[in-house]
C-alpha cells in the first residue's frame, strides 16, 4: 500500500515563510503535507514531475465578493486560474445572510449595482432555502467546492433581517435594542464559522461614496453611526478570535472631523475595541498620488506600534477598468452621474444626450473631481476601446481628449455623445498604479497585504484577480522589488495570519495541501476578454493565466496546466480551519 497519495517530486520549495527556497519532494496523505523530504516515487499512487518548477503554498485572497458566484461556480475563476486556494467572502458587509425570504430579491438589487453582480445569473441560481448564517454556512458546506471558503458576517442584511426589512433598515437607525440583537447574531455566527465581521462606511455625502445600492442611495451599512461598528468590534473581543474587514471612508464629507486621518483613528480604534487584527481597505495607488499611500503608511507603522493590530490591504494588480454606460456604477459619488447611469437601458441612453444634465457633468468636470481621478484615472485620457456601430469607427483607439480637440467639443460631451449614439461603446480606462517603485516602498512595511481582487464583483469593467500572478511576474521576475520568498510570505501566510486562517497558508508537515506548482519564467497574464460563460447567457470580462503546471486543493489537483480537472477538494473554513 503507498505510503502517500501524491508525492510532488523535486521542485523548488518557496514554502511561505521566509525560509530561502530549498529542493524537495513533498509527501500528501488525506489532503495534508504528511512529509517534506528525499522521498521515493514508488510511495505513491501519483507523482508531480516539478524539475524547474516552483513549489510554494496556493494563495489566500481576502477581499472577494463571490457570494453570488460560488452558487454556480465551484471554482471561483478569475482566482483559481491565477494560483489562488482560498478566498473569504462577505466583505464589505454584503451578502446574504441572515436574510428574510422576503428579501431575498432585495439582497440581490442590491448587488446588481453595488458590486455589479450581474441580475438573472443570480435568480436562475439562488433558491434561498435558508434564512440564518448557520443555515446558510451549512448550505456553502453541501456545495461542491473547488476551492475553500471563509466567510466573514456581513453586516447589512444582518441589520435588515433584525430590523424587520431592508426598507426599514434604509428609513431609519437602528435602536439600541436592535444593535445588541446584531451583536448576538454576530456571536451565532462566529460559533457557526464566521472568521469575523465585515463592512463599507462609505460616508453619504463623501467624494468616496462611489458604490450605491440598486436606487442609488448609500447603503445600510453606510448610514450606520460609529458608536454601532464599536459595538461589533467588543462583540468580537467577547468572542477572542477572527478579524475586522472594514472599508471606510469620509473624505469630502462636509464636517470638520472628517477625512482620511479621522478614518485612520476609526480603525485603530477597532482594533484596540476588539484586540482582532483589522484589514483596513484598502491602500489604493495612484502614481500621481504617492503621499496617499505614504501617510497610510506611516499611520499603520504608528497603530501597530501602540499595539493596535491593523493591516492594510493594498489594491496591486495593474487593472483598467473598461466601462460601458449600460452598466458602469461606480462614479456613484456624484449625484449627476449617478442620475445619468440608473434605471433601464434605454432611460440610461436618453439621460446620457439629455442638455440639463450633461451641462452639470460639465460644470462638475471644470470643477475637478479629485478622488475620482484618483481611484479610476482623468475621464480625459480614457480611451475608445471597443466599438459595435460600424459608424463610430473613427474613433477607435483615441481618447477623449483627442476626440474633443479634433471636435472642437468639452470632454464630456466628446465622450457621451459617442455613447448615446451606441451605449455599448466601451472606453477603458488608464492604469493609474503602474510604478513599481511606488511597491518597492508599499511591500517594505510588515502590515500590508497585496489583492483587493474584488472577484466576483464589477466583473464587466476590471479584472484584479490576476494580482498574485502579477506579484509574481511584474514584482518579483521583471522588477526584483522583491524576492520570491517575500511574495509568497504575503500571498499566503501574513494573509492567512491576519485572517485567523489557522491549517494552510505555508508548506509545513501536517498543514493542508494547497499547492501552486508553477514555471516563473513561463509565468503570464494573458490579454483581457470577455466570455459568456455565466448563468442565463450572461457575460463578464476575464483575464487567464499560463505557466501555472498544477494547482492542488486539499491535496486535489484541481487545475493541471490551466485546465480544470473537475476535482472538488475545497472545503468550509470554520472559524478559519476545514473541520
Amino acid at each position: 500500500m503507498a505510503e502517500f497519495d501524491t508525492i510532488i517530486k523535486d521542485g523548488t520549495i518557496v514554502d511561505g515563510t521566509r525560509v530561502p527556497r530549498y529542493k524537495a519532494d513533498i509527501g500528501i496523505k488525506n489532503g495534508k503535507i504528511a512529509k517534506i523530504g528525499r522521498l521515493k516515487s514508488n510511495d505513491a499512487k501519483q507523482v508531480l514531475d516539478a524539475r524547474g518548477l516552483i513549489v510554494a503554498p496556493g494563495g489566500i485572497d481576502l477581499h472577494t465578493h463571490y457570494d453570488a458566484q460560488i452558487h454556480w461556480d465551484p471554482y471561483l475563476s478569475v482566482s483559481s486560474w491565477h494560483g489562488v486556494t482560498t478566498i473569504t467572502m462577505g466583505n464589505c458587509g454584503f451578502g446574504f445572510a441572515p436574510l428574510h425570504p422576503a428579501d431575498a430579491e432585495r439582497a440581490m438589487l442590491a448587488l446588481s449595482r453595488n458590486e455589479a453582480i450581474p441580475m438573472e445569473p443570480m435568480r436562475v441560481s439562488m433558491d434561498f432555502k435558508w434564512e440564518t448564517f448557520p443555515q446558510y454556512m451549512d448550505r456553502i458546506e453541501r456545495l461542491p467546492l473547488g476551492i475553500n471558503i471563509s466567510h466573514l458576517f456581513p453586516i447589512s442584511p444582518a441589520v435588515a433581517y433584525v430590523m424587520g426589512s431592508f426598507a426599514e433598515a434604509k428609513s431609519r437607525r437602528p435602536t439600541e435594542q436592535e444593535t445588541e440583537k446584531v451583536a448576538q447574531l454576530l456571536s451565532e455566527a462566529m460559533d457557526a464559522g464566521a472568521v469575523g465581521w465585515g463592512a463599507q462606511q462609505l460616508v453619504p455625502g463623501g467624494s468616496s461614496a462611489v458604490q450605491c445600492d440598486f436606487d442609488g442611495t448609500p447603503m445600510i451599512s453606510d448610514m450606520l453611526p460609529d458608536s454601532f461598528y464599536v459595538r461589533m468590534a467588543r462583540a468580537l473581543a467577547q468572542k477572542g478570535t477572527g478579524c475586522i474587514q472594514f472599508t471606510r471612508s469620509s473624505v469630502g464629507v462636509d464636517d470638520p472631523r472628517a477625512g482620511m486621518h479621522n478614518d485612520f483613528d476609526f480603525n485603530s480604534l477597532l482594533a484596540e475595541e476588539a484586540g482582532r487584527p483589522v484589514l483596513f481597505n484598502a491602500m489604493a495607488v495612484n502614481d500621481k498620488f504617492p503621499y496617499v499611500y505614504r501617510a497610510q503608511l506611516r499611520w499603520l507603522a504608528e497603530a501597530n506600534k501602540q499595539g493596535k493590530p491593523v493591516f492594510a490591504q493594498a489594491v496591486t494588480a495593474r487593472a483598467a477598468n473598461h466601462i460601458t454606460f449600460e452598466n458602469w456604477n461606480l462614479f456613484d459619488d456624484s449625484p449627476n452621474w449617478r442620475e445619468v447611469t440608473t434605471g433601464t437601458i434605454e432611460e440610461k441612453r436618453v439621460k446620457l444626450a439629455d442638455p440639463r444634465l450633461r451641462a452639470a457633468l460639465r460644470e462638475e468636470y471644470d470643477a475637478g473631481t479629485k478622488s475620482r481621478d484618483f481611484l479610476f484615472g482623468e475621464l480625459a485620457e480614457f480611451v475608445c476601446d471597443t466599438l459595435y456601430d460600424a459608424k463610430l469607427n473613427k474613433y477607435r483607439g483615441k481618447t477623449v481628449k483627442q476626440i474633443a480637440q479634433e471636435e472642437g467639443k468639452h470632454a464630456i460631451d466628446a465622450m457621451l455623445d459617442i455613447s448615446a449614439a451606441d451605449i455599448r461603446t466601451v472606453w477603458r480606462g488608464p492604469v493609474v498604479n503602474s510604478d513599481v517603485e511606488n511597491y518597492r516602498e508599499i511591500m517594505a512595511s510588515p502590515y500590508t497585504l497585496p489583492g483587493v481582487s474584488d472577484g466576483g464583483a464589477h466583473i464587466k469593467f476590471i479584472t484584479p484577480g490576476t494580482y498574485s500572478t502579477d506579484m509574481l511576474t511584474w514584482m518579483v521576475r521583471d522588477s526584483n522589488i522583491m524576492s520570491l520568498e517575500e511574495a509568497h510570505y504575503r500571498l499566503s501566510y501574513l494573509t492567512a495570519w491576519a485572517a485567523g486562517i489557522t491549517d494552510r497558508g505555508s508548506l509545513r508537515e501536517g498543514l493542508a495541501a494547497d499547492i501552486v506548482i508553477y514555471d516563473l519564467e513561463k509565468l503570464k497574464i494573458l490579454p483581457s476578454e470577455v466570455v459568456h460563460d455565466l448563468p442565463a447567457n450572461e457575460w463578464r470580462r476575464v483575464q487567464k493565466s499560463e505557466g501555472y503546471r498544477w494547482l492542488l486543493v486539499n491535496g486535489q489537483v484541481t487545475f493541471e496546466d490551466n485546465k480544470c480537472t473537475g476535482a472538488t477538494g475545497g472545503r468550509l473554513l470554520r472559524g478559519g480551519h476545514a473541520a
